[in-house]
């Protein structure tokens, strides 16, 4: 295995322990028999199981930002855009479940806090925040604080997202649609 395989084939591990284990479920060595790598590469690759979970948890949010990146139009109207990121969202998360339960437990976690701060705070100048900040800014959303906004965006669509993959709803394009209009409709003025 090369080295960059290597590296991956150990977040990989991480992710699918984690989200089936949970962070303190999930020992390095378990990471290291998952990955087919002897425990000591994990740490050529990361110094802690800290830093493990961080870049786990980076990798998954750069692809998520990715999926939602495909089609994302800049000029369309902060309605439009809003519906793309929520539909690319619940997609992403019911199509790679062991990445929306890694995500779900990491946002609940210690690991979550200084990055949830960052962007909820404002220092974080992402696609997401951008986006509700120009919404509030045009008198479209409910001038509330950027965390409520997030909570009842997204908050609605992760559990969507849980109930389906457990089996308690099935999600499918209408089903999709409705959710996150019905999430938008939460916000708006």
């Amino acid at each position: 295995m090369e080295n960059t395989d290597k590296r991956m084939a150990v977040i990989q591990a991480a992710m699918e322990l984690i989200a089936e284990n949970g962070f303190h479920g999930t020992p390095m060595s378990g990471i290291a028999k998952r990955a087919g790598v002897a425990a000591g590469t994990i740490y050529h690759y990361f110094e802690s199981k800290d830093a493990l979970i961080e870049a786990t948890y980076a990798l998954l949010e750069e692809q998520l930002l990715e999926s939602i990146r495909q089609g994302y139009c800049e000029d369309s109207s902060v309605q439009e855009r809003f519906l793309h990121i929520g539909r690319m969202l619940v997609s992403s998360f019911i199509v790679f479940p062991m990445k929306s339960r890694f995500i779900e437990q990491f946002h609940n976690s210690p690991y979550g806090v200084a990055s949830r701060r960052e962007r909820m705070l404002g220092r974080k100048n992402d696609l997401v925040s951008s986006l509700f900040e120009e919404a509030r800014q045009q008198g479209l959303v409910k001038d509330l604080p950027l965390p409520v906004i997030f909570a009842l965006s997204f908050g609605p669509l992760l559990l969507i997202c849980r109930d389906h993959i457990f089996g308690l709803i099935t999600l499918d394009d209408l089903l999709i649609e409705k959710t996150v209009q019905a999430c938008w409709e939460a916000l708006k003025c």
